[in-house]
């Protein structure tokens, strides 16, 4: 691969120390191998620990008889955070996986026969809109396009892109902008915001979902989150092959620039300047865990690292889900690669997993992975259908009794749509939020890290650095937040943090203690 040499090292990370310091990356998430990656590439001894039998965390498959299905994210969004990252260790993202820009964004139905499709041309998607809900509501989704575009343009660079978010910042933008105030609606809920700005309840429940996308209730989310909007209306990719196909492209880059990787491997302990695995005592001049931050602060991975996060960092918990992934014939309802089949009210779908309950009533997403590109397969194909889902508490082993109610639940429910699948999916195609808790230990199942929720919530999220010096954080527990873009930022923010700190320890005399000099 010629465009992968690695260039001269830039700015302040030209001076490391010597011998070469050794990382311990503990997690093949994309945060984590999207850090190793930049680790390896700027000359570091990289290795990486993942309890799992491949890369990828979240970014998970199952197996079917029409071949691996996408049982996490499905697509792609903000699509040059990906770019960048490929970009900054001297090669291109084409250049390992191919992507797709897809017209379609989502297919939306109602139990009503209302349907909407919402595109990446944003002139389609009114005039969609217009032809569902007629001109008024075409207007109003016109406006709230325009809101979600100021929002993600005004806070893009003091939040998502720094390294910690600085509540300075964000108050002078928004002094140098007061119209922003305004788009904020600071004190107001997304639910809340979104029942003003439409006046069709359809497009007010279609909108408060993206509150879902980072593991929030929209009756509980702020009202910024309307900017989920604009990152997804940017444009969607799926990449060709499947999501699992980034995660092996960036796990192979890593690995030419020397990253071990360690399979089947899980750490047991996390000690100052140590690691813990196999009974073995792995020395390792800074760690960087790639995990729900809640794991260190209930102590599993030792006393050490209990105060390394506070409890705010980790409370309260984000959603959950239950997760069908399977192949078999669809009959009855025109899929598109994304479709989503909306509850017939909101509260009967977030009342019930705010008491932490399945919802009686939910809005189930469909990924039909093999329409990308409008395609139309013959024969089986591969589905992945998600339901939300409330946190569970530690430990708890998955309830039989749940599983069966769940797999009825969305099959009748996708039944009365008109839906049905040959073979029916069985309950084994199921995982479930305990699942998830066993899966991502001491996660409580929560797919996103932090809840959300409230209008201080991301500045309460962990930063890379922790309180402990040589300990630092990436993934969808950390800073900026849940998703594969945001996780990847998290990684060049980690990636800076580590090699500053190793930076300023090399100018130091040798007593410094190992591990760095990070602050709290």
């Amino acid at each position: 691969m010629g465009g992968c040499q690695r260039p001269q090292l830039r700015g302040r990370y030209h001076r490391m120390p010597t011998p070469t310091p050794h990382i311990a990356v503990i997690g093949a998430g994309i945060g984590g191998l999207a850090a190793a990656l930049r680790l390896a590439h700027a000359g570091l001894k990289v290795s990486v620990f993942e309890a799992h039998p491949g890369p990828g965390g979240k970014m998970r498959t199952m197996s079917s008889v029409a071949g691996p299905v996408d049982a996490g994210p499905t697509v792609l969004t903000m699509k040059p955070v990906f770019d960048q990252l490929f970009a900054d260790v001297g090669t291109r993202l084409e250049d390992h996986v191919t992507l797709r820009k897809e017209a379609m964004l989502a297919r939306h139905l109602w139990s009503d026969g209302t349907s909407l499709d919402l595109m990446a041309d944003h002139s389609q998607s009114v005039e969609n809109v217009a032809l569902a809900f007629g001109k008024r509501a075409a207007k109003e989704f016109d406006a709230f396009a325009g809101r979600a575009e100021r929002l993600y343009d005004a806070f893009e660079a003091p939040m998502m892109r720094a390294a910690k978010p600085s509540q300075l910042e964000l108050a002078s933008r928004v002094m140098t902008t007061p119209s922003l105030l305004k788009d904020m609606a600071p004190h107001q809920t997304l639910s809340q915001m979104l029942a003003q700005q439409f006046s069709e309840p359809k497009l007010a429940q279609l909108f408060g979902r993206y509150a879902t996308y980072v593991g929030g209730r929209p009756d509980a989310s702020p009202s910024i989150l309307g900017l989920i909007w604009h990152a997804e209306a940017q444009g969607v990719w799926h990449v060709v092959g499947g999501m699992h196909r980034l995660a092996q492209a960036i796990e192979g880059l890593a690995t030419q620039f020397g990253a071990t990787f360690h399979y089947d491997t899980p750490v047991t302990r996390i000690e100052t300047g140590a690691i813990h695995v196999d009974g073995k005592r792995i020395e390792a001049d800074q760690i960087l865990f790639n995990g729900d931050p809640r794991a260190l602060y209930t102590g599993a991975l030792g006393e050490t690292v209990q105060t390394s996060v506070s409890e705010p960092a980790t409370t309260p918990r984000s959603l959950s889900a239950f997760v069908h992934a399977f192949a078999a014939k669809a009959d009855g309802v025109d899929l598109a690669a994304h479709t989503v089949f909306f509850g017939d009210t909101p509260n009967s779908e977030f009342g019930p997993l705010k008491d932490g309950r399945m919802p009686h009533d939910p809005t189930l997403y469909i990924c039909a992975q093999d329409r990308f590109g409008s395609a139309t397969p013959k024969g089986e194909e591969r589905f992945e259908i998600i339901m939300n889902g409330a946190p569970v508490d530690d430990h708890m082993p998955p309830n039989e009794k749940e599983r069966q109610q769940c797999q009825t639940l969305v099959f009748n429910r996708l039944a009365k749509f008109g839906l049905t699948f040959s073979p029916q999916p069985g309950p084994q195609t199921l995982t479930m939020p305990t699942e998830f808790e066993q899966m991502f230990p001491m996660s409580n199942g929560s797919l996103y890290g932090r809840s959300p929720h409230g209008l201080m919530a991301a500045f309460k999220r962990p930063t890379a650095r922790t309180r402990m010096r040589g300990l630092y954080l990436v993934g969808g527990g950390a800073h900026p937040g849940a998703g594969v873009p945001m996780a990847t930022l998290s990684a060049q923010h980690a990636a800076e943090a580590m090699l500053s700190d190793l930076t300023l320890t090399s100018t130091s005399h040798r007593g410094v203690t190992r591990g760095g000099m990070s602050t709290a």
